[in-house]
């Protein structure tokens, strides 16, 4: 029968991975309001498109600056589908970390049971790629922004 120690030392090993399944939660949630805000973006953009290309279809001939903007709805569209990519990737990514940091939580957990120590190093190689994929989440997350940035930036060039 284990004793007080152990099972104390045990749940201390269960309750790093699950923090980090709390943080990536937390990512997760961020990442679900980027992409709704980026999708939504894209349907107002196409919709904008649409109103204008229809409008304009009476007439035959677009002036330069409804050309000049229709440009402009296209290019950020192309980034935009670009950008929701990288949110998918990101959650992608952090939705794999949470699946890797339950599985280590439960081999610990069945290892403790059923006293078997040679799942020791396959826990740890669990826990590191469950760390390696939140990094890859992090990563995909920082290049998002830095796309959306230079969407903004384009956009705000094109009207000047």
């Amino acid at each position: 029968m284990p004793n007080i120690s152990s099972i104390v030392e045990i749940i201390q090993l269960m309750l790093a991975p699950g923090i980090m399944i709390s943080a990536c939660g937390l990512l997760l949630l961020g990442m679900n309001n980027k992409y709704s805000l980026v999708v939504n973006r894209i349907r107002l953009l196409n919709e904008e498109r649409r109103k204008a290309i229809h409008k304009t279809s009476d007439d035959k001939s677009f002036n330069y600056q409804e050309t000049q903007r229709l440009e402009s709805i296209s290019m950020q569209i192309t980034a935009l589908v670009y950008r929701v990519k990288l949110v998918r990737n990101a959650v992608l990514s952090y939705t794999i970390a949470v699946a890797l940091f339950v599985l280590t939580s439960l081999l610990i957990g069945f290892g403790f049971l059923l006293e078997i120590t040679k799942l020791n190093s396959f826990i740890t190689v669990l826990f590191l790629l469950g760390m390696i994929s939140v990094l890859c989440g992090v990563t995909y997350a920082a290049y998002e922004t830095y796309k959306g940035y230079e969407i903004v930036n384009f956009e705000v060039k094109i009207d000047e």
